[in-house]
């Protein structure tokens, strides 16, 4: 278990998330960024869970993959297959020119996809792991 390198990734995970949740409750909302932050979110997310399972993952921003990786050390990353495949378009390419036309159904897809996979079980349980580690330090010092 590679704790620390995994709290790193979750710490991002949930910047991006809160860069999101930000960016949506401005006046001239940006969908394509928006988006692109959740898709970001969860792709440390799942970083973080492989990494925790000591599974170094390659450099990639696929989240299909990135799941399917997940899904053979537990089965439960069958429940968020739909969320990854539809943020996986947002992850990269959408901060290029004429990629993909986003609206708010996208928006609002995507931040509720990323509220299912951070309180998603084993997401859940790593960030419980890693709070829990963080106050016993705290308690060390």
């Amino acid at each position: 278990m590679n704790i620390e390198d995994a709290m790193e990734w979750v710490i991002i995970a949930d910047d991006d998330f809160d860069s999101a949740k930000l960016l949506n409750e401005a006046k001239r909302k940006h969908y394509e960024i928006i988006c692109y932050h959740c898709a970001q979110a969860v792709e440390k997310y799942l970083k973080g869970y492989l990494i925790f399972k000591d599974i170094l993952p390659q450099k990639t921003h696929d989240l299909r993959f990135l799941n399917n990786l997940c899904l053979e050390l537990e089965t439960d990353f069958e429940n968020i297959i739909t969320e990854c495949a539809f943020l996986n378009k947002f992850a990269n390419d959408i901060r290029y020119p004429h990629k993909y036309e986003t609206n708010e159904d996208d928006v609002n897809f995507s931040i509720s996809a990323v509220e299912k996979i951070r309180t998603f079980k084993p997401i859940n349980d790593l960030k419980n792991i890693i709070k829990n580690k963080d106050n016993d330090t705290k308690k060390d010092m």
